[in-house]
């Protein structure tokens, strides 16, 4: 039994950090009586960026293997699987359902009162759907399932303690409620990828292709924190699908 947990654990490690980085956001929040001053922001957003970036083109250099050639043909069904993803994620209009998530999010917390009665649920409700609507939550539960890779999620976590925390101040402690639903979907998806898709792409040696369009995306998610450019994540994750069935079909 014991050794099932700590099994679990293991493949779990990434979202436990997110859940971590949540519980520790509140808790600092709630002892805490001021927020972060302006400074302290910038600094935790330039340096995660920067390890959003190394760690991602590490996944994708990591992903790439063989002669010149090889390497090459590997990159360009990684830019083919984005482009095919793209198109595919505009038709699910999955961008479109994660903004309208953001908008009513943030339009619970444009209304929400620090002394209203309903500010505990609200902010269970506004948090979940924040952090569970993220796109790097869903691009490293993949990656943390598939190969262990659990940097992107390391990053989301210290994003997420950082919004716990300034969240805090307004929902109070169900602010805290919303790592369940992160570690409920985060999980899933991970262990889903650990039992069920990995054997069968590891079998047919197509784990690397997903890893290298993973690692892409987990650098364009850098992008956006940055601020450097507006791309539309959520419309890219169909291209974890395309990377291994390109690569079957070029095979």
């Amino acid at each position: 039994m014991i050794g099932t947990i700590l099994s679990l654990a293991a493949i779990l490690s990434g979202t436990v950090l997110n859940v971590a980085g949540i519980l520790m956001g509140g808790v600092v929040g709630l002892t805490r009586q001021k927020p972060l001053p302006p400074t302290a922001e910038s600094f935790f957003k330039v340096w995660l960026g920067a390890f959003t970036v190394f760690f991602g083109l590490r996944l994708t250099w990591l992903s790439l293997n063989g002669s010149l050639p090889q390497v090459l043909k590997q990159l360009l069904i990684a830019v083919l699987a984005l482009m095919l993803g793209k198109i595919a994620g505009r038709l699910l209009r999955l961008q479109k359902m994660s903004n309208r998530l953001g908008v009513a999010a943030r339009e619970c917390i444009a209304g929400a009162s620090s002394a209203g009665p309903r500010r505990l649920s609200d902010g269970f409700k506004t948090c979940a759907a924040l952090f569970c609507a993220a796109p790097l939550g869903i691009l490293g539960s993949v990656q943390d399932g598939l190969s262990g890779y659990l940097y992107p999620l390391a990053a989301k976590a210290v994003m997420d303690g950082l919004a716990t925390l300034s969240f805090v101040g307004l929902f109070r402690w169900g602010v805290m409620l919303s790592a369940l639903p992160v570690l409920a979907l985060q999980g899933t998806i991970t262990l889903a990828c650990a039992y069920f898709l990995k054997p069968f792409l590891a079998a047919h040696g197509l784990v690397d292709s997903v890893n290298a369009v993973g690692g892409l995306l987990v650098f364009c998610v850098a992008l956006v924190m940055l601020g450097l450019k507006k791309i539309e994540l959520a419309d890219y994750l169909p291209s974890l699908a395309f990377a291994p069935l390109l690569t079957w079909v070029w095979r």
